[in-house]
């Protein structure tokens, strides 16, 4: 079996808190304090002399609900770069794909298989954006040479993964946002979005369709008895438009009742702005998760990389009567995003809690600038990882250049860590 590049690291114990741990088989035996020598990513493409990494794994991350050791990283839509109105597709062709692997009695890390997301006929999916009313972002795709491409309904910018105990998956994305259901082997079961993409009666709450581009659902999880998915917007999104959205650090939690399709949200209150990030969320309980809060700079260049303790139980549902409504619930005729938190707390609007758990870049002299996903082991112990966008990052003009860390200027590569957390 082929072994990734993923550096295991182990931050020595913080003092012991009191949790209830309410996850499954808690990986308290398993050598994580292995540091494995590094394995090459395998080169995906070269573009204008720039080499492409098949790597991408991190964007999302999610533990094997029975074998302990065991994950599931997915990636996002594929190697880009800005360009235009859009995005350069580097590799067009490009497969969505998680990645299966453990960690092997040595400590190090290793590769159990691949699954590539496809369509219901079975055929692979691309990362190509959503045509115009099946979740599109208004994003125009271009190849490397910038030239247009066409659209893929199925397609998906994949960003956060749940791996279910039945051996099915269930994705969200940045499009539509849409959370899909994928069998054991990726093929589509259901996409669950705001603008009811061939589901039937079971959607999204249809505010969400605001989303900005490539803000989309950004996190996504489990609760522990496995009857609810709970997801996590990016950012601030744009209700009832981007010129009257005001509240840069409201972002919005939803919830999605797995057997009657149900749905609630909650707020939470960012610490950072508009360009700042909410991405994973991981389960403590069906209450309380942990979420990451990060900004787009590299740790040791000042970056933002903390995760949060949240919960749910006394925050407020703001879901409304109508999941049909374009704005959402209103406070007096004006969108949740155009209100002051002053005003939200008088008309008896509570978000949810949160209490820092961690700050990675403190603690670890975190490097990476995109931490994306996040797995609760148990014990007070968090699986971190990173997205290295495939090792390339925009030039200024469209086309990539190496993603190099300026701390050790190497190329960035995905990174597994493990921490303790208050």
């Amino acid at each position: 079996m082929k072994k990734l590049l993923l550096s295991v690291l182990m931050l020595a114990a913080l003092a012991s808190c009191n949790d209830n741990d309410t996850v499954n088989n808690p990986d308290t035996d398993i050598n994580y304090s292995r540091l494995p020598q590094e394995f090459p990513f395998t080169k995906l493409a070269t573009i204008n002399g720039v080499d492409v990494i098949n790597g991408g794994f991190g964007s999302g991350a999610a533990a094997h609900p029975t074998r302990k050791g065991e994950f599931y990283v997915i990636t996002d839509r594929g190697p880009n770069t800005d360009y235009l109105n859009g995005k350069k597709f580097l590799t067009p062709n490009f497969t969505p794909t998680i990645m299966h692997f453990k960690i092997n009695a040595d400590g190090n890390v290793e590769v159990i298989k691949y699954i590539k997301l496809k369509n219901p006929g079975g055929q692979p999916i691309t990362g190509l954006p959503n045509p115009v009313g099946m979740g599109s972002t208004g994003e125009v795709p271009y190849d490397a040479s910038g030239n247009v491409l066409g659209t893929d309904k199925y397609g998906l910018d994949s960003e956060s993964i749940v791996a279910a105990p039945d051996g099915t998956f269930w994705v969200s994305d940045e499009y539509g946002p849409h959370i899909v259901h994928y069998n054991a082997d990726g093929i589509e079961l259901e996409r669950i979005s705001p603008v009811g993409v061939n589901t039937g009666p079971r959607k999204l709450p249809a505010v969400l369709a605001k989303r900005r581009a490539n803000r989309g659902m950004e996190g996504l999880c489990m609760t522990p008895d496995g009857k609810t998915l709970v997801g996590t917007m990016q950012s601030m999104m744009f209700v009832p438009t981007k010129a009257l959205a005001t509240n840069t650090t409201l972002i919005r939690i939803v919830t999605f009742d797995i057997n009657s399709g149900q749905t609630r949200q909650f707020l939470y209150r960012q610490d950072g702005g508009a360009s700042d990030s909410v991405c994973d969320i991981t389960a403590l309980s069906n209450t309380e998760f942990l979420v990451i809060e990060r900004d787009g700079n590299f740790g040791s260049q000042g970056g933002i990389k903390k995760v949060y303790r949240i919960n749910l139980a006394n925050a407020t549902d703001v879901n409304g009567t109508d999941i049909n409504a374009v704005n959402g619930k209103e406070i007096n005729g004006k969108a949740l995003e155009q209100c002051s938190w002053d005003e939200i707390t008088n008309a008896g609007i509570k978000p949810v809690s949160k209490t820092l758990a961690v700050d990675l870049v403190k603690k670890l002299g975190y490097e990476h600038d995109k931490f994306e996903g996040i797995v609760y082991l148990g014990n007070n112990k968090l699986a971190v990882f990173n997205d290295d966008d495939f090792g390339v990052v925009d030039d200024g003009n469209g086309n990539p250049k190496a993603k190099i860390l300026p701390k050790t200027g190497k190329v960035d590569k995905g990174t597994m860590y493990v921490v303790d957390i208050q």
